[in-house]
């Protein structure tokens, strides 16, 4: 059981908490809907994705709305410690990618939601001991968190993407482009798998933590970084940075290195609950909805 990636705790991850703290003081969800009250309806016009926001849902495929009479609250639990998708702003509030959205998910169901901070540890037993109704911490599907809880669909991935230098003269990162390049990895991770299955000729240069590889890149020791693309995507538009990298190619998403992304996860056999929340996240996408969120917090984003 993991979350969908767990960064480590740099002075990129602080720098994270600081954007985003200013940010979400903006939010456009209104507050009472973490106090249970109910939310204002869902306006019925639908807006298109924008065309950098990845969609996990089928565009031409509009959901049968499921009967949510009996849908009185939804009580979402999450944590508070992974940024940007869970953190706590200064006056203790939580807030980020994963409150909003469930925020979203109340107003379109057209009900009630609290949200409740737990450990990470003691997500999956406050569920199944009726403390909550879903847990929306980027929650990772796969085969062993599937034997304790049901999930909806998926609504984030973390591909791996490479990142050059800005005035690098590579025009790709294929892997004819990147043959006897040195190329900065965090040993024995995904990535590193990764380039080693599809990147034979590249000479991997591996390091102990993501910001060291970053690091390298920054200073022209290797002619690429191949990593997490979130953590990626923070860096290339944070001050550490400083303007020296782009991404080039990608996203690469295959399943058996990069998982299957997260969901919201039930208690096991609450198909009712999950067929909401389904239909919800279906149609904050077609609404534009969830394009609006992803550009909020991922403004150089992932994908």
């Amino acid at each position: 059981m993991r979350r969908l990636t767990q960064p480590r705790r740099t002075g990129l991850l602080a720098s994270i908490r600081a954007a985003l703290a200013a940010l979400c003081l903006t939010s456009s969800f209104a507050a009472a809907a973490a106090d249970g009250a109910p939310p204002t309806p869902a306006p019925p016009a639908s807006t298109p994705p924008a065309a950098n926001t990845p969609s996990f849902w089928d565009p031409n495929r509009t959901p049968e709305k499921p009967d949510v009479s009996g849908l009185r609250q939804i009580r979402f639990l999450t944590e508070d410690d992974y940024p940007p998708f869970n953190f706590l702003l200064s006056d203790g509030q939580v807030a980020g990618f994963n409150i909003d959205l469930a925020r979203a998910i109340c107003v379109e169901l057209d009900t009630a939601c609290t949200i409740q901070r737990r450990r990470w540890d003691l997500l999956i037993p406050a569920l199944n001991d009726n403390s909550g109704d879903a847990i929306i911490a980027s929650l990772a599907i796969n085969d062993e968190t599937r034997k304790q809880v049901d999930f909806s669909g998926p609504y984030m991935l973390t591909p791996g993407r490479f990142a050059m230098q800005a005035d690098t003269t590579l025009t790709s990162a294929s892997p004819a482009a990147l043959s006897d390049r040195p190329v900065a990895v965090v040993a024995g991770s995904r990535h590193e798998a990764f380039l080693q299955a599809f990147y034979p000729r590249s000479t991997l240069v591996t390091f102990e933590t993501p910001a060291l590889a970053r690091d390298a890149l920054k200073k022209g020791r290797v002619q690429a970084v191949f990593g997490d693309a979130i953590a990626l995507s923070y860096w290339l538009n944070g001050a550490e940075a400083a303007g020296c990298c782009v991404f080039r190619d990608g996203p690469f998403t295959d399943p058996k290195y990069f998982g299957e992304g997260v969901g919201i996860a039930v208690k096991k056999g609450n198909a009712p609950l999950r067929r909401a929340l389904d239909y919800a996240l279906s149609r904050l996408a077609q609404r534009g909805v969830f394009a609006e969120l992803y550009l909020k917090y991922f403004p150089v984003g992932p994908f």
